[in-house]
């Protein structure tokens, strides 16, 4: 099985790279914070009820399971000129450009242009994901992943911050521009589409994938092609069964994480007494950790290695939200109240979100490890059903335990799915960076 890898080369010769590669991610974390803040307020001004509105939401998830999968694998077995993901990367991303600018004009026209602009833009948006991550492992060495994936994410947590705390701020602003007309409410948008193309045209102009072997690399022993389900079932049948424990935590994981995510302003508000403006904060903490400690975490892999690092971030984040659990009476107890106990809290968040890049920083490569290059796209596809899966799974349940037990109920159900993930990984022995040979 062909690998990129490994090298004795340092990672430095391969950061301009990943710095590169993570331009597609940028403009994935770019719109993805802006889509979610704004797109119930479009969707509010003609539906009433907040079920539909988030079953709307959801297309998102529903359409990332089937399309990711399916994509990553067509690309894996794509060949020309360009490379195999390129092809896909130049129509898709200026599509989504196109599709997510167009979102505050199709609200003001009517919920049928709405809604027809959110379904064109799902499908060119999640059919882009799994080429624009497929890329690194491609172009990055094995043992060196954990660091470029940590760029990678780092790219992505400037991008949401740039989308929550600079282009937001422009709904607000009022102006007539060529072109665009009236600003107010919608200027983020055709900006942020701006934003894509951008860094589209950078990713490329400046990439360049690596070209394929002329051996039948990515297919099956006899030289065919492997179907769809050949593959999937090749993933499920390996050997000593790391790819679907690594799938179960990853599902596991996200379970937690997104079950939390859709909840944590609510409680803010009715918990903690925050405005409806500072609700957010608490998940700009987890984003201003996540941009600052990615890149720190992939080379922390390197140190104690790829599956310790997880499962020390696992019982980490599985005891902070043990501690959320009881955090009401706990910060009563030590007579914190008021704004005390919400920097507290907003504290914790932060160093949540130092365990949590831990994880996902190096989850990806643990799966890319047991690629090859003909199947990097089916263990991209695989990475984000598991996470898709989950984010659509989670926030029922936990509106669910919300309603029978209030908000703490979330963080002891997140505690829970973060303690069985740390369990099924224990069972994982693939997906370590090879090391290099003198």
């Amino acid at each position: 099985m062909e690998k990129v890898g490994p090298t004795r080369d340092g990672f430095g010769k391969y950061m301009g790279s990943a710095f590169l590669i993570g331009l597609g991610f940028f403009t994935m974390g770019l719109m993805d914070p802006l889509y979610d803040n704004y797109l119930p307020i479009f969707l509010g001004k003609y539906i009433p009820s907040m079920g539909i509105v988030g079953a709307v939401m959801t297309l998102d998830n529903i359409f990332a399971i089937f399309l990711i999968p399916i994509v990553s694998i067509w690309s894996d077995r794509t060949r020309t000129k360009l490379g195999r993901r390129m092809p896909f990367i130049i129509v898709l991303l200026p599509l989504t450009a196109l599709f997510f600018s167009s979102l505050p004009y199709a609200a003001e026209s009517s919920l049928a242009a709405l809604i027809i602009c959110v379904f064109f833009l799902n499908v060119a948006k999640q059919a882009a994901r799994g080429p624009v991550i497929a890329l690194m492992p491609d172009t990055i060495p094995a043992d060196h992943r954990s660091e470029a994936n940590g760029v990678i994410n780092t790219m992505g947590g400037i991008a949401a911050i740039t989308g929550t705390i600079g282009l937001a701020r422009l709904m607000d602003l009022d102006m007539v521009l060529p072109l665009l007309g009236p600003t107010k409410g919608k200027l983020p948008f055709p900006l942020a589409g701006l934003l894509v193309v951008t860094a589209a045209v950078f990713l490329v102009t400046l990439v360049r994938e690596r070209p394929p072997r002329t051996d039948g690399e990515g297919t099956g022993n006899n030289g065919t092609r492997k179907s769809f389900m050949e593959e999937l079932a090749s993933v499920a049948k390996s050997g000593d069964g790391s790819a679907i424990r690594i799938l179960v935590s990853i599902f596991l994981w996200f379970l937690a994480y997104q079950g939390i995510l859709p909840f944590l302003g609510k409680y803010g508000i009715e918990a903690l007494g925050t405005s409806l403006g500072t609700s957010a904060l608490a998940m700009g903490m987890v984003g201003i950790s996540y941009a600052l400690f990615a890149i720190p975490s992939g080379y922390l892999s390197r140190l104690i290695g790829r599956k310790r690092a997880i499962r020390i971030s696992l019982a980490a984040l599985s005891s902070i939200l043990l501690f959320l659990f009881f955090f009401l009476p706990a910060s009563t107890a030590l007579g914190l109240s008021g704004a005390p106990r919400l920097y507290l809290f907003w504290l914790i968040m932060f160093a949540f979100g130092i365990f949590w890049v831990t994880v996902v920083t190096n989850s990806f490569p643990m799966l890319w490890q047991l690629s090859d290059y003909g199947t990097v796209g089916v263990y991209t596809g695989l990475y984000y059903t598991f996470s898709q899966a989950a984010a659509i799974t989670a926030p029922p349940i936990t509106g669910f335990i919300i309603d029978l037990a209030g908000y703490p109920g979330i963080f002891l159900f997140g505690a829970l799915c973060m303690a069985a993930a740390w369990f099924t990984m224990g069972g994982v022995i693939k997906g370590e960076a090879e090391k290099a040979t003198p």
